[in-house]
Order: C-alpha cells, then structure tokens, then sequence
C-alpha cells in the first residue's frame, strides 16, 4: 500500500502548492474562485472516473485467474468509454463555465470572474487525467504501484515548476494570475495521459484495435450493471459536496469564507490521499486473495486492512491537529482567513479518524462487486449530511465541517456491518437488507 499511498499522495501535495501560490496573490476571492472550479471540475470528472474505479478489481481478478486477454479488453474498454465522456465533459466546462459554475456560485459573486478562466484551463485537462486514472487502476491491477507513483513524481514535478510561472510570469510570459495554477496542471496531467499511453502499450494491456473499437453490448451491460451503482453513489455524493460547497461560498461576499473552506479541504485531502490507497488495496487485494487462495484468505485479507485503516485514521487525525498551527499560515496571508481556518480545521482532524474504517470496507466493497450495497449506505449518508446542510446548523463552517462528520459516522458504521454481518465474507449469516429479501442464510 505505501506506494500506492505515496502515488494518491502527490495529487493534493501538487494542489496544495497551487493553493499556497494563489494564497500568495493576497485575494480572498482569487482563493474563493479557485476552490469553486474545483469543486465543479472534480464533481464532472468523478462521475466519469466510475470506469477507473471499475478497471482495478476486474483487471485484478483477471488477471489472478491467469486470463491476460480479459484483463486487456477490459482497460480497452475503459478507456474508449473514459475519451469519449471525457470529451463531453470538456466541452460542457470549457464551452459553459459560467452556467456550470452555478452549481456553487450565486450568479453575480465576485469570485465569478476568477473562476472562470480558472475552470476553461482546467478543463483541458479532463480527458488525459481520465486516461491516466485509468491506466494507474490497471497498474494496481497487477498489483504494480511503483510504476505509477514514478509517473506522478514526473508529471507533478512538471506541475510545480510551471505554477509561478504561469500564474506570476516570467522575463518573457505576463503570467495568468490563478489561471495559470489551472494550465500548469493541465499541461502536466496530458503529460501523465501520454506517458501511460506509452506503458500500457509496452506492456500489452492496449492496443489501437482495441482504443478506437466501440465496445460490444455484451460488455456495455457488465460496465452498466456495476457501473450504474458506483455512478449513482458518485453522483450523491457530488450533490452533498456540491451542497456544502455552496452553503461556504454564500456566507459572505467577500470570500474569506469560501476561501477558509477550500483550505480547510485542502488540507483535509492531503490526510484523504491515505485513505485512499487503503480504499485501492483492498479494492485490488480482496478480490485477488479471493481468486486465487478463497474466501477465507480474502476475509483475513479485508480484516487486516480495517484494523490498519482503523489505525492510520487515528495516526492522521493526531499528525494534521499537531501540524495546523504550521499548514494554516502556508495558505493565506490575510489574517482574516486565517482565523476562519482554525475551527473548521479541527474538525476535519476528527473526520479522519472518522474515516479508518469507511475507506477499508468500501475498497473491500469494491473489489468485491458489492456496487448496489455500497450505493445504498451512500445514499442513506448523503441524505443524512445533505439534510443537516439545509439546516441552521450550516450556517457556519463549523456547521458545514459537523454535517460532514455526521456522513462519515455513518458511513463507517454500515460499512463495518456490511463486512461482519451482511456482505459475502461474512462470518455468521447474511441478512439481505441491500438485496432482494430479508431472509437469513447461514454459511
């Protein structure tokens, strides 16, 4: 898991140094705007990146049963379908920013005219970042986490040289302000597409048969089957983040809230990177012990990883408190904003200890194609957090980060259930609650 974790890692660390980069224009609304079309951009490309998300157990599987030729047709196929949504959602981003920037940003808010141009660059980004998601999921497919993390530290090293040009200039480029964050990063993410078009060809997991060839209706049905319940968890999740989202940036008009939210979740996200390559191991590791050695070696499997999980969230929830005093000043150099931070901030450290166990029962969930199950307990957390933001207690951050926590309480309270008592490596019983019946089968 470490250098899968050290991989997923380098994302926020490279978002942080463009956060810290336009915190050092001094703007409140430079920062409001940024953490807006991020929001919008990653609301787009997550309900795409079900295909990815789908890729790494399915090549895993495959692949622990010796059949190559499947594990080709599936990121094959994954890819032809991540280029052709990708470029759809391009298009939307690039061709309507003001309307999908609605989504979080009152019509007339001043941090409109920094968003814009901030999300058009961004956007550009959108099909060789699907394309690089999918081939690092086919990687962790094979269990391989080193290649990728060699490519994030390429292209991401990319990015944090560009970010000061762009935004600030140089002897010979005026600089784009908080746009040129948004190009640096989207230059270095068509890099990462190229790259990972070059592995999987080297290693025979792609071929332009296979990229330009529209997928069978055969295969159509087993992506939508899966991918219609990972599509639908990802789309309410979007609605609630969205939600909260929106409820900062209407605080005030100057941007000083909006700007704390986004650095609160931006540091919170550099602790969420960890999670997630617990989410991707155990999304690669149960299916391929299930495979090959049973279930009994997939439920050691998955327990080890919730105990670890469970672990590495209390581990995470001390580091950030303890460094707070440090990363807070790092992102904005207005006092104003600072002070906003801090609350917020501690509350976020609850949330990862909140999340050991969530990330290690949904991976286990993944790898195990329990799509419907997992959609499900989402969709019962976001109506909790959804209903909680429409309250007055999101009328302050702290209101904001509380509904959060509610979310992941839950959320880590079904998964464990799930696992022990529901799912298919249960110990004693199955009660179908998230299937067809209530009756109780015994092993």
């Amino acid at each position: 898991a470490l250098p899968s974790m050290l991989n997923l890692a380098v994302v926020p660390l490279v978002n942080s140094v463009d956060t810290f980069w336009v915190g050092r224009m001094g703007n409140a609304l430079a920062l409001a705007g940024q953490g807006a079309a991020n929001q919008v951009f990653f609301s787009l490309y997550f309900l795409v990146a079900f295909l990815p998300t789908l890729t790494a157990p399915l090549v895993a599987k495959a692949v622990g049963e010796g059949d190559f030729e499947e594990a080709k047709k599936q990121v094959c196929e994954s890819l032809f379908l991540s280029n052709v949504l990708g470029l759809v959602g391009c298009l939307i981003l690039t061709g309507m920013p003001r309307t999908s920037l609605g989504l979080v940003l009152p019509p007339d808010a001043a941090a409109m005219e920094f968003a814009i141009p901030y999300l058009r660059w961004r956007a550009l980004g959108m099909i060789p970042a699907l394309f690089a998601s999918t081939g690092f999921a086919a990687y962790r497919g094979l269990l391989n986490t080193v290649t990728p993390l060699k490519v994030s530290l390429v292209t991401n090293g990319v990015n944090l040289l560009l970010d000061p040009i762009f935004i600030f200039g140089a002897s010979i480029f005026s600089g784009l302000g908080v746009a040129g964050a948004a190009l640096a990063t989207a230059v270095s993410e068509t890099l990462g597409g190229l790259i990972y078009a070059r592995l999987l060809f080297r290693r025979k997991l792609v071929s332009w048969a296979g990229l330009l060839s529209t997928p069978k209706w055969s295969s159509l049905k087993n992506i939508i089957a899966g991918g219609a319940a990972i599509l639908a968890r990802q789309l309410v999740l979007n609605i609630s983040f969205i939600t909260a989202a929106g409820r900062a940036q209407s605080m005030d008009p100057t941007g000083v809230m909006a700007a704390a939210y986004g650095i609160v979740m931006q540091i919170y996200s550099m602790g969420i990177v960890v999670h997630l390559a617990i989410q991707g191991t155990a999304a690669a590791l149960v299916p391929s012990a299930k495979a090959t050695s049973g279930t009994s070696k997939a439920r050691n499997v998955a327990d080890r990883i919730f105990i670890w999980g469970s672990i590495i969230g209390i581990l995470l929830g001390v580091t950030q408190l303890l460094l707070l005093p440090v990363l807070v000043p790092l992102f904005s150099t207005l006092p104003e904003v600072q002070e906003a931070v801090k609350a917020p901030a501690l509350i976020s450290s609850l949330l990862h200890v909140i999340n050991g166990p969530v990330f290690a029962g949904e991976g286990t969930m993944l790898g195990l194609g329990s799509f419907k199950a997992l959609a499900t307990i989402t969709t019962i957390s976001v109506s909790i957090m959804v209903a909680l933001l429409k309250s007055p207690m999101a009328q302050t951050l702290n209101g904001v980060l509380l509904s959060i926590a509610a979310f992941s309480l839950f959320q880590s309270l079904a998964v464990v259930v799930y696992h022990v008592r529901i799912g298919p490596l249960r110990r004693r019983g199955k009660f179908e609650f998230f299937g067809k019946g209530k009756v109780l089968q015994q092993e």
